[in-house]
């Protein structure tokens, strides 16, 4: 009897653990279930997306800073690259005005005797001077005959007309040449056509300086500069004028052309006066000098076009201390 009891308890106490452990597995269970249920797995995908557009926005505003630091950077290396320039072209006028008045060692040694020599022989040139200047006579084949050079800048107004470029360009480009070669050194020069047209219009209002670079480009800009014209120099005179004249600087028109088609001679002589007045001495601001070409002049029929052309510039050149040239030379 006693030994039934026994395996009884036994047994009761074995099928207790099992089910002991069957509820903590099942309990284990619904844990992990619930950690991965389809709401937390939602929440932490909108999580991520938040994140993600988060990150998103940063590099979009990254990039932008890195573009508009990137343009700031250009903007300042162009403007180094101005100021160096700049710098450059100072320097080169800085060595040209040392050049100008840097004493030569010589100039010390003149003594007073060698100076009051100079002086006499200079004062007896003059008086030689007077004495020949009634016979002197211009010569016909001179480049810019009997053209006044005190000038210091230049100014040339040329016809760009069909005409022009059909019979006379390789003349007026030698004239040019022949123009600046009796100013070795000018302060400063701009070039544009009868219509006010400028050859190189980034220079428009300003000088340009005369370097040998400068004249040769003119030269070659020559070669194909075709602007519209309407073979009439008043527009070109007008900008010229009111543009650099009145300046209180020394400056000199050369008119290039073959003919007029504008109005009355007299009436544009008049209103050349009033944007060139003269001072108290009769002078002028500036000089107005015209060149006229072979096709018109020096032949048996010139026509009405052209001879109204040497009318106005004889007048125009005649009121305004001026020298007016008729090229004869059709070669």
């Amino acid at each position: 009897m006693a030994r039934k009891k026994r395996e009884l308890e036994g047994f009761s106490l074995s099928f207790l653990d099992c089910i002991c452990c069957g509820f903590g597995a099942i309990i284990l269970l619904l844990v992990l279930t619930k950690i991965y249920e389809p709401v937390t797995i939602e929440r932490s995908k909108n999580d991520l997306k938040l994140l993600i557009a988060k990150l998103q926005a940063e590099l979009f505003e990254i990039r932008g800073d890195t573009v508009i630091l990137n343009r700031d950077l250009k903007s300042a290396q162009e403007q180094i690259s101005e100021s160096k320039t700049k710098l450059a072209r100072l320097k080169g006028d800085l060595t040209d005005i040392l050049g100008q008045y840097n004493p030569e060692e010589d100039d010390s040694t003149f003594s007073a005797e060698t100076e009051g020599e100079l002086r006499i022989a200079r004062q007896t040139l003059t008086e030689e001077m007077q004495r020949l200047r009634p016979n002197f006579r211009r010569t016909q084949d001179a480049p810019v005959g009997g053209v006044p050079v005190d000038s210091e800048y230049v100014i040339f107004i040329i016809d760009t007309s069909g005409s022009m470029q059909q019979d006379s360009w390789q003349k007026v480009r030698r004239k040019i040449r022949e123009t600046l070669d009796i100013y070795p050194k000018v302060l400063g020069m701009q070039i544009m056509n009868d219509n006010g047209r400028y050859m190189f219009p980034n220079s428009a209002g300003s000088w340009m300086r005369d370097t040998p670079a400068r004249r040769d480009l003119i030269n070659r800009r020559m070669t194909n500069w075709q602007p519209t014209s309407v073979s009439s120099p008043v527009n070109g005179l007008k900008t010229a004028i009111r543009t650099y004249g009145n300046r209180g600087q020394k400056v000199s028109i050369y008119v290039f052309g073959d003919d007029y088609k504008g109005g009355s001679v007299e009436a544009l002589a008049d209103a050349v006066d009033r944007l060139n007045p003269e001072d108290a001495d009769g002078n002028r601001s500036v000089r107005i000098h015209a060149v006229g070409f072979p096709h018109r002049f020096g032949s048996g029929r010139v026509s009405t076009e052209a001879r109204q052309f040497s009318a106005l510039m004889r007048e125009l050149t005649y009121r305004n201390g001026g020298t007016f040239v008729a090229v004869t030379d059709r070669r």
